[in-house]
């Protein structure tokens, strides 16, 4: 069974006048988890259980938890999502939408996660948020949707995280023979762990996250993000978290469509005109979505950061 649907991939009108460049967009904030991790997850959540796992356990208050959640319904297995105290009311209440078990431990992602592993009984299959192969597997899934739509970009322009996305990305631009297509990865600062990864030629923590793309915080990249660097041109790119909310409230009146800081910072390369677009005419922006931001609290965030 597959649980994520092919989506949209359009011309903004409204960004390529801003630019000056053909951008088009591919909207994976219309899944139905509400953001890609449902293309990866489902299809890791499809294996586990032709595998025999009868309870998917996950650490995610976030995207993930909620395509894990989804999955879990849509395959009949039960889901326990491991959140830690920080996550929102809004998150939790989704979860339970999707009938998934939700227990609260921890301070961060780390700690939940942690929790998350004592948990794991015999017949459980534990999905990562971003650092499993079949993950990036599935969303490579987006790039063979726009191959087959006969659409070669320039550049991609898309968020990263903890790096499952980017991992996928590259994945599919190489299984569809676009190795010359280069990918530009964005961070905002205070959840800048790819880029401090290449920076420093290898892989390492950050000491905290002090950003509000909370979608974006993982203190450490997977390997396999630090390897796409090395197997595949990809650039890495900072902006501020002012920025990154500025381009949600700007998508959502160009576009009618909610999405999350995480998402923004890379629509922000975008509205901002970043000069490393200037050498790309076609330009792919992967919409990852974002089911956890709610427009009052894009404006909170907004009045937040104007008051610094």
């Amino acid at each position: 069974m597959k649980l994520h649907f092919e989506t949209p991939l359009m011309e903004s009108r409204p960004l390529s006048v801003i630019t000056g460049h053909s951008v088009w967009l591919k909207l994976d904030a219309l899944q139905p988890s509400g953001s890609f991790k449902i293309r990866g997850i489902g299809h890791a959540c499809t294996v586990y259980k032709s595998q025999g796992a009868q309870r998917f356990v996950s650490s995610s208050g976030g995207n993930a938890g909620l395509a894990v959640a989804y999955a879990g319904r849509r395959l009949g297995i039960p889901v326990v999502v491991v959140v830690p105290e920080t996550t929102t009311e809004r998150a939790k209440e989704l979860l339970r939408q999707e009938d998934a078990e939700v227990a609260v431990h921890g301070n961060s992602w780390q700690e939940a996660n942690q929790f998350a592993q004592t948990l794991l009984g015999t017949t459980d299959a534990f999905l990562h948020p971003f650092d499993d192969p079949l993950l990036w597997h599935g969303h490579a899934s987006m790039i063979d949707e726009v191959a087959r739509a006969e659409f070669k970009p320039d550049a991609v322009l898309l968020s990263v995280g903890g790096g499952g996305l980017l991992s996928g990305v590259v994945e599919g631009l190489q299984r569809n023979y676009w190795h010359d297509v280069p990918v530009l990865a964005v961070e905002t600062e205070g959840a800048a762990s790819f880029h401090a990864a290449v920076e420093a030629a290898h892989p390492v923590e950050l000491e905290r996250i002090s950003s509000v793309a909370t979608s974006l915080g993982a203190k450490q990249v997977c390997e396999q993000a630090f390897h796409c660097a090395h197997e595949h041109p990809v650039r890495s790119l900072v902006v501020s978290d002012h920025n990154a909310v500025v381009a949600c409230e700007q998508f959502l009146a160009d576009h009618r469509i909610l999405i999350e800081p995480a998402c923004g910072a890379a629509l922000s390369i975008v509205y901002d005109r970043n000069p490393a677009l200037a050498d790309y005419n076609r330009i792919l922006v992967i919409v990852c979505g974002g089911a956890t931001a709610t427009i009052d609290q894009i404006r909170a965030w907004a009045d937040q950061l104007n008051a610094k």
